[in-house]
């Protein structure tokens, strides 16, 4: 087809010249510079001017031809070798998450040679260096993928989170605003922000970004969460206050945040504490008994003790206890306290009834094995006073001390190879080892004469 239609153009062109021809049988002359010029006919002069036109089409689509062809070129030169660094970048990835990190970190650097500023490949070189502890060259890398990609969260997030292990919290924080300046609503940087303030015990900051969070999380599953924590840090906030002389001003806080959450232990404690420092020793008193009714919580329990005792009146003390363990004569708590104050106001054999009816239910919590060699002991009863201090402290006759875990100070009373609490192996230590390190021993001749 292509050929027969050729020869049909140039049948109809030659046609056309024949034609053109007879119709202008003329001789016109061109003049191309002074005094020099030629003659031809029209048909000659319309038929070069095609050719010419067609000729200089030829060229420029032949040059169009020619770029396209080098771009196209160039771009899957390119491409490929974008794909070579790719799945140079991927190998080495995947041999870091199976914890090859020697061939990982070759791959890698393969990768990096060829592209130096490709920041997935540069984050990746920061994960390896950090699971070598290189830190340092973790931090290296990091900050040239945010220079290749200054707006990359990924890099950024990075590099917050090794800011933070490296303890340059400052630049941490820096790079937490930076990424609220390219996204004012991300959630990851504004716990990161507030995390961070509250490590340093800046509660008014972390109060501040918490409200930011809670209003861009609005309907989302974690609301209630946030809202809680929210509470507990305006907690702290009144605790500020409270050891700043602001005593009115963390009153009222303390108050409004028991009003959201009546279960909230520390902030009615310290709402009795508030009171307690300005003198308003019943409304102290009110509080922290109204908070042992609510909750059973024996820190309750302890400052009143120390209120009432402050106060050289033990006998309102004595009247609540009383009064109350007749309204429950189950709570061992309440008798435990009950017998610990007993004690310490001399009250021995009311004390000891109520030590030893919790010893022969069955208890063997340590603090009862305290209480029943305290009662012991001022009875005299020798004997009878250190078997119970050895009960309390997990050692028996045979002088067998407790084992704890040194990861998750899990106690057992006796040593075995793995933690069943953290999963560890070989961590069980002598319970108080690490109090023991701690003393340098005395030189025989330091000792004083006769001894200690």
């Amino acid at each position: 087809m292509p050929l027969i239609s050729f020869l049909v153009l140039v049948v109809l062109f030659l046609a056309f010249f024949v034609y053109f021809a007879a119709i202008n049988p003329d001789q016109i002359t061109f003049f191309y510079f002074a005094g020099k010029s030629f003659t031809t006919s029209p048909v000659v002069v319309v038929v070069a001017s095609i050719l010419i036109g067609f000729l200089l089409g030829l060229a420029v689509y032949t040059y169009g031809i020619f770029i396209y062809r080098c771009r196209d070129w160039r771009r899957e030169r390119k491409d490929k070798k974008s794909r070579d660094i790719h799945a140079t970048y991927r190998e080495g990835v995947g041999k870091l998450l199976s914890g090859d990190l020697k061939k990982a970190r070759a791959l890698l650097q393969k990768a990096l040679d060829q592209d130096p500023r490709r920041s997935d490949t540069l984050i990746a070189m920061a994960s390896l260096n950090l699971q070598e502890n290189q830190p340092l060259d973790a931090l290296a890398c990091l900050l040239k993928a945010r220079e290749a990609d200054p707006r990359s969260l990924e890099v950024l997030f990075k590099l917050a989170s090794t800011y933070e292990s490296l303890g340059q919290e400052d630049d941490a924080e820096k790079i937490y605003d930076e990424i609220l300046k390219i996204d004012k609503d991300n959630r990851k940087a504004l716990r990161g922000l507030r995390d961070l303030a509250m490590k340093n015990n800046r509660w008014r900051d972390a109060l501040e970004v918490q409200k930011r969070l809670i209003k861009v999380m609005q309907g989302s599953a974690r609301l209630d969460e946030e809202k809680k924590r929210l509470l507990h840090i305006k907690y702290e906030v009144a605790v500020g206050d409270l050891e700043d002389g602001e005593i009115e001003k963390a009153t009222a806080e303390f108050t409004e945040v028991m009003r959201q959450d009546p279960e909230f232990v520390p902030a009615r404690v310290s709402l009795g504490d508030a009171h307690r420092i300005q003198g308003r020793r019943e409304e102290a008193a009110r509080v922290w008994q109204e908070g042992y009714r609510k909750s059973g919580k024996g820190i309750f329990l302890a400052r009143l003790e120390d209120l009432f005792l402050e106060a050289e009146d033990p006998a309102t003390l004595l009247s609540f206890y009383r009064t109350s363990m007749a309204q429950n004569e189950s709570d061992v708590i309440l008798c435990l306290y009950y017998a610990k104050l007993c004690l310490r106001l001399e009250m021995v054999e009311e004390a000891g009834e109520q030590v030893f009816a919790l010893e022969s239910a069955g208890s063997d919590h340590p603090l009862i094995h305290l209480l029943a060699a305290e009662v012991h002991r001022r009875r005299k009863r020798i004997d009878e006073a250190l078997d119970e201090y050895r009960r309390a402290i997990g050692m028996d006759k045979r002088l067998k001390v407790a084992f704890e875990c040194e990861s998750c100070r899990e106690t057992y009373p006796e040593w075995r190879s793995r933690c069943t609490s953290c999963g560890t192996w070989g961590t069980l230590v002598m319970s108080g080892r690490s109090d023991l390190s701690a003393i340098k021993p005395v030189e025989f001749g330091d000792l004083p004469p006769g001894g200690p």
